[in-house]
Formats: structure tokens, C-alpha cells, sequence
């Protein structure tokens, strides 16, 4: 397969994108920000235009006590560990995604709702805001869903933990498409 010679500025901010798990600097992540990057994210793909999200804001100011209240969902010995877990970043961002009768929608729902995020991951980094989609077992937790007020035909998509980095991750390498790319011989 012959390579593309010169890539797209897309192109350059797809590949150089990070997921940025810690190391965030003390720069505050303003609601303001997040739903500035929102109003172009939710532009994604969305099937039948359903625009199956919503989103729940924790920013610095609501961070502790929202990190104690999760944290307090999980076995006393993890507790500690939780709750600086979830306050590390500077802010976080939960998805939620309504969730359809039919797996159908169900799988559109969920494809829609997983291209906003990486819309919102990639106008992250552009603006020097690092990100990362987290999927840890606090998210389908009844109890984390009653603290969030999320409500039963509703399903919490992930936390994005947010802030502000001085120093951006390594990059990792990638498989090559020829290794996972076939044509139909039929």
C-alpha cells in the first residue's frame, strides 16, 4: 500500500493526540472551556440525529466532595486510593448516553456517543488540554448512578479526566493497517 507523502493538519492532530493520565499542572479547566470544545464535539455522526448524550461537569470547586462521594462507593481498603484517584485530575467530564429498548440504537447510541469523545478529545488537545476516557468499575456502579443522578434508561459512558499538562506522553506505536486489513474474495 503506498503511503500518503504529506498528511493533512487533521491528519497531524489525529496522530499526535495523547491520552493524558497524569501529570497535570496546576492551570484551572474552566466550564466555560469544556463547553466551548462541546459545541463542536457534539458534531459528531449521530443515527436518526438523536444526539444521545448528556453531560455532568466536576469542576475544581466540586472535585473533593464528588471524589469522596465515589470513592465511598468502593471496599473501605480501596477508599483512600479512589478518592486521590479521581481528584488527580483538574476536572472531569461524565458522559452519559441514553440508552434505547433495541440493540440497534443501543450500538448507534453507543458509536455516536464514542465519536463525540474523541471529537472532544481532539479540540482537547489542540487547546493543550489533556484527556483521557476512563471506564473504571465506578461508572456502572447503581450507586455511583444515584449519586449522578443518572437515571435508569441512562448509562454512564465514562469519566474524562481533564487538565492542563507541561510535559505531553510518548508515543506508542500503532499496528500497522496492512496487518489488519483484508479484502472480500467472494
Amino acid at each position: 500500500m503506498e503511503k500518503i507523502k504529506q498528511l493533512t493538519d487533521l491528519a497531524k492532530l489525529i496522530r499526535a493526540r495523547r491520552s493524558v493520565k497524569k501529570g497535570y499542572n496546576d492551570k484551572t479547566v474552566e466550564k466555560e472551556t469544556v463547553l466551548e470544545l462541546l459545541d463542536s464535539a457534539v458534531w459528531a455522526p449521530t443515527h436518526g440525529m438523536r444526539q444521545p448524550w448528556r453531560f455532568l461537569f466536576v469542576g475544581a470547586d466540586q472535585k473533593e466532595s464528588f471524589a469522596k462521594k465515589v470513592a465511598a462507593t468502593y471496599p473501605e481498603e480501596k477508599q483512600e486510593n479512589r478518592e486521590a484517584y479521581l481528584n488527580e485530575p483538574s476536572a472531569l467530564l461524565i458522559v452519559i448516553m441514553d440508552v434505547p429498548d433495541n440493540q440497534k440504537q443501543y450500538d448507534e447510541n453507543f458509536g455516536a456517543t464514542a465519536s463525540m469523545i474523541h471529537n472532544f478529545q481532539l479540540l482537547a488537545w489542540e487547546q493543550q488540554l489533556g484527556v483521557v476516557w476512563k471506564t473504571n468499575p465506578h461508572i456502572y456502579d447503581p450507586v455511583v448512578k444515584s449519586i449522578l443522578d443518572v437515571q435508569d434508561d441512562e448509562k454512564i459512558v465514562g469519566f474524562i479526566h481533564m487538565g492542563y499538562f507541561d510535559e505531553a506522553p510518548m508515543e506508542k506505536p500503532r499496528k500497522s493497517v496492512e496487518d489488519k486489513f483484508t479484502t472480500f474474495e467472494g
